[in-house]
């Protein structure tokens, strides 16, 4: 078993955001016990996470450019694992 196969999703959130974006401030948090029983939920969660970041590459952009940002960052878990994703992006000073 590699590292990367004992790392929860969260963790590799973490991973892949601050390589993308070197952020200020980052919070991942799996709120996947909130949904149990809900569409998306899986036994042993790791599906629904809200994302709270403060990076300078979202300094001049709108919500919806700094959002296709992360979920283009996340593509490949977007695309598998991850059923919901809660969003606060900002730039600093915001």
């Amino acid at each position: 078993m590699t590292t990367a196969d004992k790392s929860t999703m969260a963790d590799r959130i973490h991973e892949k955001l601050t390589a993308a974006f070197q952020p200020e401030t980052l919070e991942v948090e799996d709120e996947s016990w909130r949904h149990e029983g809900h569409s998306g939920a899986r036994p042993g969660g790791e599906t629904h996470f809200k994302v709270e970041i403060m990076c300078e590459a979202f300094a001049g952009k709108n919500r919806v450019a700094r959002q296709r940002e992360v979920y283009r960052a996340l593509k490949d878990e977007m695309e598998g694992s991850i059923h919901a994703l809660e969003l606060s992006t900002r730039a600093p000073g915001e």
